[in-house]
């Protein structure tokens, strides 16, 4: 028996060292792809100097940027921690406003001062975090709402920032067929240092009592955790990514007004797309942001500007999470169908 109780010891143990070897090499296979895709998105606009027209191309992936850097920051506060807001595009709009007015008053490129932006950004969030942080469940939702609301009466009434009309800002002197590559690389790293902080978050002691709170936020403070600073702090840190991308993107659009940043749109799209992708993983969002921007584009493309795109948008949304209750990417690592590259968990 003794003799029986040691093979079978031993053969579990490998059966563990093999797993263990498998995950690793699985591991560094999807890091290898991280890194090859990541090559290709940073050799994409030396094609544009080398003479093709890519100018298409580069917008729509300096907007998709955005809204990954933007959804993975919406994620940090919904996704981890589960508190819903649909008036996180307000620190888009301080970002933008921030950094438009430095470059319109100034000269200062976004470029330049978008990190700056982003703190500004993120010590708004504190403080408006610190205020309706109070509350709960779908109060928190009504809040977010009203604060939105309140910001955009605010923005279209001062006359400094251009009032509801906006102001025009500087083109950068490029030549028409290069200058989206600075602001494509510029979307393009806060993008990733985004994913990157999402990531380090997830895995650190700060994801593990956001997620606590998420499941039950009273037995969490049961256990000890300050849900109220965590709490404040994912609220902070998550305004800090959208300020930046709000900075990079008054710049590019050459002007600014309230309309912009200020729809609800904006935000519900954040939310739809980590929804989509899977809300409370890493990959998620960019999953959901790919998808859902493609989606709008190839029923804008055949419907035209109309409500009919809205409405193949809304039916595919529909459709996938019928199919995809916990997100394409929740819901395919519960069936061991995940693809390699995008287990980033």
């Amino acid at each position: 028996m003794s003799t029986q109780a040691n093979v079978e010891s031993i053969l579990a143990e490998r059966r563990e060292h093999n797993g263990k070897l498998a995950t690793a090499r699985a591991g560094r296979g999807s890091k290898k792809s991280l890194l090859v895709l990541l090559t290709a998105l940073v050799i994409l606009p030396l094609l544009q100097v080398g003479g093709l027209n890519l100018n298409y191309v580069l917008h729509m992936a300096l907007y998709t940027f955005m809204y990954i850097a933007m959804a993975s920051s919406w994620n940090i506060l919904g996704g981890y921690t589960g508190y819903i807001s649909l008036g996180h595009n307000l620190f888009f709009c301080i970002g933008g406003y921030f950094s438009g007015m430095l470059l319109a008053r100034y000269g200062i490129s976004s470029l330049l001062t978008a990190p700056v932006a982003g703190l500004v950004a993120m010590a708004a969030g504190f403080c408006i975090g610190f205020i309706t942080l109070r509350v709960r469940g779908p109060s928190f939702i009504i809040s977010s709402i009203a604060l939105l609301m309140m910001a955009k009466i605010l923005f279209d009434n001062w006359d400094f920032v251009g009032g509801s009309n906006g102001i025009s800002l500087p083109q950068m002197d490029l030549p028409v067929e290069y200058v989206k590559i600075p602001y494509y690389y510029a979307m393009l790293l806060i993008a990733v240092v985004t994913l990157m902080t999402s990531y380090a978050i997830r895995h650190s002691k700060i994801g593990l009592g956001l997620r606590a709170i998420s499941q039950d936020e009273i037995k969490a403070e049961c256990a000890g955790i300050d849900t109220r600073f965590l709490k404040i702090l994912a609220f902070s840190i998550s305004a800090f990514f959208v300020g930046m991308a709000g900075a990079v993107w008054a710049e590019y659009l050459t002007y600014m007004r309230p309309n912009i940043f200020l729809i609800i749109l904006v935000a519900a799209n954040m939310v739809l797309m980590c929804i989509l992708g899977g809300k409370g993983t890493v990959a998620g969002p960019v999953v959901g942001a790919v998808l859902l921007i493609a989606f709008n584009e190839f029923f804008v493309s055949q419907f035209g500007a109309s409500e009919i795109n809205i409405l193949g948008t809304g039916l595919v949304m529909l459709l996938a999470l019928i199919f995809f209750p916990n997100g394409l990417v929740g819901t395919l690592r519960k069936m061991g169908k995940l693809p390699r590259i995008l287990d980033w968990d």
